[in-house]
């Protein structure tokens, strides 16, 4: 009689976690593990399920059938733990909840900040886990069940696969040096910058990583002199003569108070951007992730969408 694979707790946040950053070091570190304690479980895991669920490449790992199947039940688990957690918070003094939230970079740095802080103050006993992620992939990973709550740009139809609410809307805009060539213009097709330097987000922004994706699809490649961590320090450069950017609007607006900046709208389609809060099932998300996809719903009714620049 062949016994079925047992699997704890650890082993299956310690996947999750493998299958997310699609690496096995980058898996441990994340899992707060030694990379050799790391590898021994996954491959007492493979040994038990008598399968293999990680495609080993020169270049991290690929999940195999059996890997993807149990990446996505060991999703279910822990989002089932999460929910029992928060409902218990109710009657379990110190016990946390722990909300996991994938965002694109516009709301990470623009919109998240001040609804984050009024949530966490009316909720004490709650953490929020704020990583920033290409909206494709958050759209993946929400579907997959490796997080609760995710926020991503419509450019990706979320609504095809889970469950979506309107958060905000973000208008992408260029900012020039005051004495730029293109300073003047009212406003500018991103294909029309394309021949001039520009001063960028570092590596692995989801916005850098949207806008190379077009400037390719342009037939160029971003002219990038430097990469900068947000957009405060974006602009600072720009205003200092080094190049253009592209940011969204309300960074742009809060920067030119204390800068020599030009503003110009972008005319693309896709520089108008509305950003939506997707989840798997609201119904199934522990009560405490169920309040923050409330709160920042509620943030979009009340405040409305921020206006359009230009």
């Amino acid at each position: 009689m062949k016994v079925s694979p047992r699997f704890d707790l650890v082993d299956l946040r310690l996947f999750l976690h493998v299958a997310e950053a699609a690496s096995i070091t980058g898996g441990a570190a994340r899992a707060g593990m030694a990379l050799a304690s790391a590898s021994e479980r996954i491959r007492a895991m493979e040994a038990a399920l008598g399968a293999s669920l990680l495609d080993r490449q020169r270049r991290g790992v690929a999940l195999t059938p059996a890997g993807s199947a149990l990446a996505r039940h060991a999703g279910i688990v822990a989002q089932q733990l999460e929910r029992m957690r928060g409902e218990l918070t109710e009657y379990a003094t110190g016990l946390r909840g722990h909300v996991r939230l994938l965002s694109n970079t516009a709301a990470t740095t623009e919109f998240l900040p001040a609804a984050l802080g009024t949530f966490l103050s009316a909720h004490p006993m709650i953490d929020v886990d704020l990583e920033e992620r290409p909206s494709g992939e958050i759209v993946r990973a929400i579907a997959a069940g490796l997080a609760d709550i995710g926020i991503v740009a419509d450019a990706v139809d979320a609504a095809a696969e889970l469950e979506t609410f309107p958060f905000a809307e973000d208008r992408l805009v260029v900012v020039a040096p005051n004495r730029h060539a293109l300073g003047r213009r009212r406003a500018l097709a991103f294909r029309e910058t394309l021949d001039h330097d520009y001063v960028g987000l570092g590596a692995g922004s989801a916005l850098q990583e949207h806008l190379d994706d077009h400037a390719a699809r342009a037939g160029y490649r971003l002219r990038l002199r430097v990469r900068l961590p947000g957009f405060d320090a974006v602009c600072r450069v720009v205003a200092s003569g080094i190049g253009l950017a592209v940011v969204p609007a309300t960074a742009a607006q809060r920067c030119r108070r204390s800068m020599t900046i030009r503003v110009i709208p972008l005319t693309d389609a896709w520089a108008l951007r509305r950003l939506t809060i997707c989840v798997r099932s609201l119904r199934a998300l522990p009560a405490h992730a169920r309040a923050l996809v409330e709160h920042l719903s509620a943030r979009h009714l009340n405040a409305g969408a921020p206006k359009r620049s230009g």
